[in-house]
C-alpha cells in the first residue's frame, strides 16, 4: 500500500478488484443462414471474415477494450496478447 492511499481507500480497491468481468475475444465473424447452421457437423469449418495476420477484438463485458494478437501457449493452449488499448465511450 502506498503512503498516500488510506485505509479505506485500500478497501475501496480490494472490492473494485473481486467484480467479475467477463472477457471475450472475437476471432471473426459469419454469416450463415439458418438451414445451413443445421448442416454443420462435428468438425465442419467456418469461414470467417478475419485474415491470421489481422487483430482480434477484446471486450470486457461486451464493451470492446482492446485488440490483440492470437497466440499459442503451453500445452497447446490459445491465448491472446494484448497488443492496443481501445478508448471506448460507454454511456449507459
Amino acid at each position: 500500500m502506498s503512503d498516500d492511499m488510506t485505509l479505506g481507500e485500500s478497501g475501496a480497491l480490494d472490492a473494485i478488484y473481486k467484480v467479475p468481468v467477463e472477457i471475450s475475444v472475437v476471432l471473426g465473424k459469419s454469416s450463415l443462414r439458418v438451414n445451413q447452421l443445421l448442416k454443420l457437423g462435428r468438425g465442419a469449418v467456418v469461414e470467417l471474415d478475419q485474415r491470421t495476420n489481422q487483430p482480434v477484438e477484446i471486450f470486457a463485458n461486451e464493451i470492446l477494450v482492446a485488440r490483440g494478437e492470437v497466440v499459442i501457449t503451453e500445452g497447446d493452449r490459445i491465448g491472446v496478447t494484448l497488443t492496443e488499448l481501445v478508448k471506448s465511450i460507454y454511456t449507459r
